[in-house]
């Protein structure tokens, strides 16, 4: 039996003083570590043997390197004298004498309490026949060693532990310190709490277990947490990292030496993950919460206690900067409390992963879901059909399914944003774009988490992080797990199925397309429809669900303000209104489930109908809201009454469209009897044009200033800003300005284009026509539109006479000589 005691020595003449301290660690049967009350860090220690006794060596394992060293088995009841003594001193204040000291160790009393009236535990040793007494040199003189020499006589005339029969080879463990299959161990376990005692503590998340009771000795690491560590530098000193010494320090007062019980929960790469239970409380938990450990992704999806306890003990040492938090700034630190939360309505989805919301204030902003990376192409696909016009949505699998899951879910709809962090902008660089800054953010509705929903079909997938980089979702563990089972299921992109692929024609500015197309779309009736986008207030993309086309439509009946847009000879200006009508389009369709009546095509291969949208026609929508005009074009529609209506109260109320519009003075009618002479009311009118059926235009008087003033006001705005020639494409029923034969700009309305070098205009006022080339047509400035002043030549006729329609004497140059003879008239 080996023996830890030094040799007996007499009692000095003065007695040792009398010390205290708490025991961290039971040696042996017969040593102990005792430390110290922390002041501002690990306490100070001492080894304290127990003087007079000896008690059996523990198991060694073999030293590493050495191959001719060997394990050495417990001494018989050694093993029940460190469990004798952990169970009664662990964590437990004691006082000590050191009585001698002998090649650096010291020997002494130990008495559990504050004073010697306390337990001696080496007499209790003793009387349990756990620890021999070392009679060598025993003196008479000696108290102390007597009363140990008469305890043990006792407990061999009882035959207690060391002295009972059969020697003891029971007690002696047979201890596993390697596993053979480390994986297959811990899912044999099943994740079922095992009876375990904590005997070393490496750093604050790494212990070494001696598992019960079969004596298997694990290294066990916390799973979802990493405390700083000890880097082992060449000289084979240890270099500690900031609070390393104070996390090592927590978890060794709390854990080491008790009996716990550990969940074994996963063993990646030969490492051992588990959660260590105690009476008083979750070591992980704690770690946390005081700031000693942050969570760790790898390992968090293990945790079987619930990892949003990590997160939220994690958060709460952020909030109040402790340990190895003190210099922490929060991602969202810099915003107001009303920027980090708040119920916006979704308005567009970008795609997969981002939004776009309108704020109470009716602001509108861009929200990117946390954590999230959308359906992208990878290896091949991205090099595959290069000549091909790359459109994302439906060239990048599942793209579309998750961008319709969102606009399904979330379009028109109110949703809850939480701000996680913001995503500084980023320049180019090598073969990475430049992306502007980015508000990331959780959205919920109803409850559910969007990026998770999204990442549970497989929509999407979860973006991974240095361990160090805290700008990440607040429900991050949850997108993770949803990850797991969508890859578990296969469901979306981890589907090992071929990819949908979506062929969508577009068939926008396609004529020929278009006109093949055209009576499919008639015959239809009322056709189901997604507004991709909106270009104006009246000119739309549209998804054709079951013809699997995108096509361009504007809305029949209608003549909505013109956006600015780019013409060859620059930016054409926006005419008022025509941004809010574009908006109030915006927020009434875009990306709505809507239905489409076609009922022609332009020229340019665009479709032309009615939209409705939940029993709303948006035609009739623009005018009763006074962004619209009623088009002549709408005469001959089932909506056209409706369209009047609505804008006969926006021009009463002179709104938005209508602010300038002056009402023309109603002419008084005299209604004329057979009693009463007819009564002439006369108004002087200057004649500019009169035409072959004998009707002409005139112009008032009156207002005869007024015109002159904007002609000439207009002609000194193009002559300081000529239009360039040829930048103008004419449009039937569009107003324009035309350059006559004098030289002059006179303003005009479109009535044909039968091709660029033939436009036939009208000069709205003077009542005269031209057929001009379009070189000579140009747009008409806002200021001195229609809405400006009203056209100026109005048509007249003769008053009870008709004219014959049957003869030709009114037409120019075809005037007939037996058509004079008949009439009278000679040339």
């Amino acid at each position: 039996m080996a023996s830890v005691s030094g040799p007996a020595q007499t009692a000095s003449a003065s007695a040792p003083p009398l010390q205290r301290g708490i025991v961290k660690m039971v040696l042996s049967g017969c040593a102990i570590i005792v430390r110290g009350q922390p002041r501002g860090g690990p306490p100070p220690e001492r080894q304290i043997n127990l003087s007079n006794i000896r008690a059996g060596a523990l198991a060694r394992r073999a030293a590493q390197g050495q191959p001719d060293s060997k394990d050495t088995p417990d001494e018989p009841w050694a093993f029940q004298a460190r469990e004798f003594l952990r169970k009664k001193l662990i964590g437990k204040e004691v006082c000590f004498t050191v009585e001698y000291k002998n090649m650096h160790r010291e020997y002494g009393m130990v008495y559990l309490g504050k004073d010697t009236t306390g337990e001696n535990i080496a007499e209790s040793l003793v009387s349990e026949g756990l620890a021999t007494v070392r009679r060598e040199g025993f003196r008479g003189n000696n108290p102390e060693q007597a009363r140990l020499c008469d305890l043990e006589d006792q407990s061999k005339a009882s035959k207690k532990g060391l002295w009972s029969e059969g020697g003891g080879a029971q007690t002696i463990r047979n201890i596993k310190y390697t596993i053979e299959n480390p994986r297959n161990f811990v899912d044999s376990l099943h994740q079922k709490p095992i009876n375990a005692i904590i005997e070393h503590v490496r750093d604050g998340s790494v212990v070494r277990a001696l598992l019960l009771p079969d004596y298997y000795l694990v290294t066990v690491m916390l799973s979802g947490i990493k405390c700083p560590t000890f880097k082992r530098e060449g000289d084979g000193t240890e270099t500690p990292e900031p609070f390393a010494a104070e996390a090592r320090f927590f978890t060794e007062s709390r854990l080491l030496q008790r009996d716990v019980q550990i969940i074994l929960e996963s063993c990646p790469n030969q490492i051992i993950l588990g959660t260590i239970l105690h009476p008083n409380g979750n070591i992980t938990e704690l770690l946390l919460k005081e700031g000693f450990a942050r969570c760790v992704d790898w390992s968090m999806a293990v945790y079987t206690q619930g990892a949003e306890k990590l997160r939220a003990a994690e958060r709460s040492a952020k909030e109040r900067k402790v340990r190895i938090w003190k210099d922490y700034v929060a991602p969202t630190a810099n915003l107001d409390q009303k920027d980090r939360q708040f119920v916006a309505k979704v308005m567009q989805v970008v795609n997969a992963d981002a939004m776009v919301v309108k704020l109470n204030s009716g602001e509108y902003k861009t929200i990117h879901l946390s954590s999230i990376r959308p359906p992208r192409n990878e290896g091949e696909e991205k090099n595959k059909d290069k000549d091909k016009r790359f459109r994302p949505l439906y060239d990048i699998p599942y793209m579309f399914e998750a961008r319709e899951f969102l606009r399904k879910k979330l379009i028109g709809k109110k949703v809850n944003v939480t701000v996680d962090y913001i995503r500084a902008a980023t320049g180019p660089g090598e073969g990475t774009p430049a992306f502007p800054e980015r508000t990331c953010a959780t959205v919920t509705i109803g409850g559910i988490n969007i990026a998770e929903a999204l990442v549970s079909k497989g929509l999407a997938t979860v973006i991974r992080y240095r361990q160090d980089d805290d700008q990440r979702s607040s429900h991050y563990d949850e997108l993770l797990a949803a990850e797991a089972r969508a890859i578990k299921n296969g469901k979306g992109l981890h589907s090992k199925k071929e990819v949908p692929i979506h062929r969508v024609a577009d068939i926008s500015g396609e004529t020929q397309k278009a006109k093949q197309f055209l009576p499919f779309l008639q015959r239809a009736g009322r056709s189901e429809a997604v507004v991709e986008y909106v270009f104006s207030g009246s000119r739309l993309k549209l998804y054709m669900p079951k013809e699997t086309c995108l096509i361009t439509f504007l809305l029949a009946g209608i003549e909505c303000p013109r956006s600015s847009r780019n013409t060859p000879g620059g930016v054409q200006v926006a005419e008022p209104f025509s941004d809010e009508a574009m908006l109030f389009t915006k927020e009434l369709v875009l990306q709505r489930e809507v239905e489409v009546e076609v009922e022609s095509m332009d020229k340019a291969g665009n479709f032309i109908g009615w939209l409705h949208i939940e029993g709303v026609n948006l035609s009739v929508a623009l005018v009763e809201n006074a962004l619209s005009k009623v088009h002549f074009t709408a005469e001959r529609s089932a909506y056209y009454k409706t369209l009047v209506a609505a804008e006969e109260g926006c021009r009463q109320r002179k709104e938005k469209v209508w602010a300038n519009y002056e009402e023309k003075p109603v002419e008084e009618v005299v209604h004329l009897s057979e009693e009463k002479e007819r009564v002439a009311n006369y108004k002087p009118v200057y004649v500019t044009e009169i035409t072959d059926t004998l009707h002409f235009y005139a112009q008032d008087v009156e207002t005869g200033s007024q015109l002159e003033n904007l002609m000439e006001t207009m002609r000194a705005e193009i002559a300081a800003q000529p239009p360039v020639e040829g930048s103008y494409s004419p449009r039937r029923g569009d107003y324009c300005i035309a350059k006559f034969a004098d030289g002059e700009w006179y303003r005009a309305r479109v009535e044909k284009v039968e091709s660029p070098a033939k436009v036939h205009v009208f000069y709205i006022d003077y009542g005269n026509r031209e057929v001009v080339s379009s070189t000579r047509l140009a747009p008409i400035p806002p200021a001195f539109s229609t809405r400006t002043l009203p056209v100026q030549a109005t048509e007249y006729t003769f008053a009870f006479i008709q004219v014959p329609q049957d003869l030709n004497i009114w037409r120019y140059g075809d005037f007939r000589a037996d058509d004079a003879d008949e009439f009278g008239y000679s040339r």
